[in-house]
């Protein structure tokens, strides 16, 4: 024989009743089974809420009577036809009444006895049980309808029942002996005392009716039928790469069961664990797959950790005081004035000084149980042996689980690690000594987050997921998202990192998707997004929480690069070409890179100098080798070499200039480069990595722009000053010219000094040859004396740009 249990959501409507029917038709081919059925899904919760309504006095209860009425009668109407309705109609009819009385006495009493709310809770399972058998009869299955209450007896509390066992046992050994039919139904949940009265076995108690039957009649099988093919690594709402486990211990299911998998009630697996009897949870959606099994042994199998759970709404009660140290009985009255308060408590640990213990408990009962605390330790508090009860609320606790962990070392400092690496605190720590579960406290809000991260650690193949944000998809940020869009396939096949792009924003507007935006069409769902904010945007990647995030600054933005402290604290990696914050007050720069290190967030600016050019890391890696910057001679500018590169006689500075922002190769505002700023923000990066502490004002700046040219404050201004002083360029062309030598604006460090301008560069020059848009840096060190270490190459452009933006994505994953 076996026992099969339908959840809430497996008959939720008629549609899914006709598939828990063709199910139950199936398995009661071969042998004989009992069938145990929840309520139809959310009933009991609004069963719970009438009742509430009606003791209060709101006569909104009537509606919502009427609605659980409606549900059940339509359920009715749609698997019967309506010649056959009208005896299941009355019977159902008459239940539903006898509940209206029940609303009735809690309305004009004004009162909710446990008695009374157990009695009302019960009419879910009931009536789900009535209308699911009379469907099985007209459909000609061999069944009967048998009520639980007369077969399991419990305690007389009413809620949360104990279940006599002995009597139990007998009554169900007795009733499944002499029942002939091959299908029993039975209602979940519900129960009564020797007396007769209604109680219930708690939530989730449908699973633990199907399992003391599946013990009292030794079943072969006992099957929990619910809405996902099984137990899972983690909650696969959470976690979208969450597997179903094959095979699982008693030991395991219990352990994820009690830390959060809702898919199985943790007292379920008591009851047949001692008989030795195999679970089977099942979908019923999908009833080909093949669901969890749940034995006493996993037939050998070694992977150490089988799942990760977590638990919601725990607060964290924490008793401390140095007059516990060496007293006993601070323990024991601790547990027994919870216990008198009836307040589960869900983790316990305490440090080995004995100068604190730690519990977590529901967040519901936090109140009640501080007050309880504190009166209890009063003369204690009071003479300063100890502190007032400590309460950490909206914290979660999170849990390793699996019984081979025991067996291999380093699994506590691999989930740690992982947390700090996302930046997730952990509040309290507790293991068992068998080693079957290791669980974390944490904050609320970084469950999700933590999950991922654990799960992408323990069982996903080692592919890395970085969730990047885009701001600023302009001519640099489409092509950026382009070569990601390109790339995407090898980066997950031989870099092992899976790159998502999680929100785009330009000045208008902002998008976001938390399964990652489509980079084929991300275009049209950015037009459609809604209105761009800094603030909103900034919060919104801080509210997602996912692990690995990362903030991509691809505008030049003043006001963005403010925001990039927010980002780092919250440990969200930044990466940047826009050089305002590493170029802004040196003790800004010094903290983000504080910051940086502090909360273990990257903060990337390779594309500040020299675009796609490993400029800065070559720099970086020559600094942390010991060695030593005495000069650096560099052209910094793109955009300034194609101008003095390709400007002559024969043609105008303000077309160069023009076809230069036009190829991308300027800022939007091409003064910027121009006047020299740009340049001189370059070489007080390259001077602030070598080691050296400098202010932008401390870099002197000769400009080459006429001053009328330097005071306009837009484009348009800005382009017919340089048609106006178009003798002035051409003046500046021919003194170079007529010395056989080429135009570059160069940036020199020496001594502790800085400065940038234009310079006449002969033939004999390493720089003369320096074409297009190229960037090249001479570094004169302690090792590179005669011959400078030189990088060369092209120092502008979107495309290169983009590319040393994607580097230091890549230089993320591999962190």
């Amino acid at each position: 024989m076996n026992v099969l249990k339908f959840g809430g959501t497996s008959v939720a409507n008629a549609q899914n009743i006709s598939l828990v029917i063709d199910i139950i038709t199936k398995a009661s081919h071969d042998k004989k089974i009992a069938v145990v059925v929840s309520a139809f899904g959310n009933t009991t919760n609004m069963l719970l809420k009438t009742a509430e309504l009606a003791a209060v006095k709101d006569e909104y209860y009537k509606s919502l009577l009427q609605e659980i009425e409606n549900r059940h009668m339509q359920v009715v109407k749609d698997l019967i036809p309506v010649t056959e309705q009208s005896a299941v109609i009355s019977h159902t009819k008459r239940l539903i009444n006898y509940l209206e009385t029940l609303y009735e006495g809690c309305f004009l009493l004004r009162e909710l006895t446990p008695k009374t709310l157990a009695t009302i809770a019960s009419f879910g399972e009931l009536l789900s049980s009535y209308i699911i058998s009379e469907v099985m009869k007209f459909r000609k299955l061999d069944s009967i309808y048998k009520d639980s209450r007369e077969l399991i007896i419990t305690s007389e509390s009413f809620e949360n029942a104990q279940v006599n066992m002995k009597l139990t046992q007998a009554n169900c050994k007795s009733f499944f002996e002499q029942n002939e039919k091959q299908i029993v139904i039975l209602p979940g949940f519900i129960a009564a005392t020797e007396n007769g009265e209604t109680t219930t076995l708690g939530r989730g108690g449908s699973d633990y009716t199907a399992a003391i039957i599946a013990s009292a009649v030794i079943a072969d099988e006992l099957q929990i039928w619910t809405d996902v093919s099984g137990m899972y690594t983690a909650n696969p709402r959470i976690v979208k790469q969450a597997t179903p486990i094959p095979h699982i211990s008693y030991q395991e299911a219990m352990e994820l069961s009690h830390f959060g998998a809702k898919v199985i009630y943790p007292p379920t697996i008591q009851p047949v664990l001692h008989k030795e009897i195999p679970i089977l949870v099942k979908n019923t959606f999908n009833p080909e797959e093949a669901g969890t099994r749940i034995t006493k042994q996993t037939n050998g199998q070694q992977q150490p950790v089988k799942g990760i759970s977590y638990i919601e709404n725990i607060s964290l009660l924490t008793l401390e005081g140095s007059g516990m140290i060496g007293i006993p009985g601070f323990s024991k009255r601790l547990f027994e004035t919870l216990l008198a308060q009836k307040i589960n408590i869900i983790l316990i640990t305490q440090a080995s000084s004995e100068h604190s213990i730690c519990i977590g408990i529901n967040d519901k009962e936090a109140s009640k149980a501080k007050i309880a605390i504190d009166e209890t330790f009063a003369y204690e508090i009071a003479s300063k042996k100890v502190n007032p009860i400590l309460v950490e609320q909206q914290l979660a606790i999170i849990a390793l689980v699996g019984e081979n962990m025991k067996n291999h070392q380093g699994l506590s400092g691999k989930m740690f690690s992982m947390l700090g690496k996302n930046n997730v605190n952990i509040r309290a720590i507790a293991q068992g000594a068998s080693e079957k579960n290791i669980s974390a406290v944490i904050n609320s809000d970084d469950a999700k987050k933590a999950l991922n991260a654990l799960h992408e650690e323990f069982f996903e193949e080692k592919v890395k997921q970085l969730n990047l944000f885009v701001a600023g998809v302009g001519n640099v940020g489409e092509r950026f998202l382009a070569q990601l869009n390109q790339q995407h396939e090898y980066l997950r096949e031989q870099l092992k990192l899976n790159i998502r792009v999680i929100g785009v924003s330009n000045s208008r507007t902002m998008y976001f998707d938390e399964e990652g935006i489509n980079l084929d069409n991300w275009k049209d769902k950015l037009v459609n997004g809604e209105k761009a904010n800094l603030n909103e945007l900034h919060e919104t990647i801080k509210s997602l929480n996912l692990r690995n995030s990362i903030f991509i600054d691809i505008t030049a933005s003043h006001e963005v690069s403010k925001v990039y402290e927010s980002y780092l604290r919250n440990n969200i990696s930044v990466v940047t070409c826009n050089k305002i914050a590493c170029a802004s007050e040196y003790e800004n720069y010094q903290n983000l890179k504080r910051i940086s290190q502090k909360y273990n967030a990257p903060f990337l600016f390779e594309t500040n100098v020299g675009a796609g050019l490993p400029i800065i890391d070559t720099l970086k890696n020559v600094v942390a080798s010991g060695d030593r910057i005495h000069k650096i001679q560099a052209v910094l500018s793109g955009s300034l070499n194609f101008v003095f590169n390709n400007f002559s006689d024969q043609n105008t500075f303000h077309d160069i200039v023009t076809q230069a922002q036009k190829e991308g190769y300027t800022e939007p505002d091409p003064k910027i480069d121009l006047s020299g700023v740009d340049v001189a923000r370059k070489i007080l990066i390259l001077a602030r990595e070598s080691g050296y502490m400098m202010e932008l004002k401390d870099i002197e700046n000769n400009s080459f722009l006429p001053k009328e040219t330097l005071e306009t404050t837009n484009n348009e201004d800005f382009y017919a000053s340089l048609t106006k002083h178009e003798a002035h360029f051409q003046q500046i062309f021919k003194e170079a010219n007529d010395k056989a030598c080429r135009l570059k604006y160069v940036a020199t460090f020496e001594n502790g000094k800085a400065s940038v301008g234009l310079q006449h560069i002969p033939s004999d020059h390493s720089f003369y040859n320096l074409e297009g848009s190229d960037n090249i840096v001479l570094f004169f060190t302690d090792r590179y004396v005669a011959q400078p270490l030189q990088i060369k190459g092209a120092g502008a452009g979107a495309e290169v740009t983009a590319s040393g933006i994607f580097a230091d994505v890549i230089r993320i994953g591999k962190f």
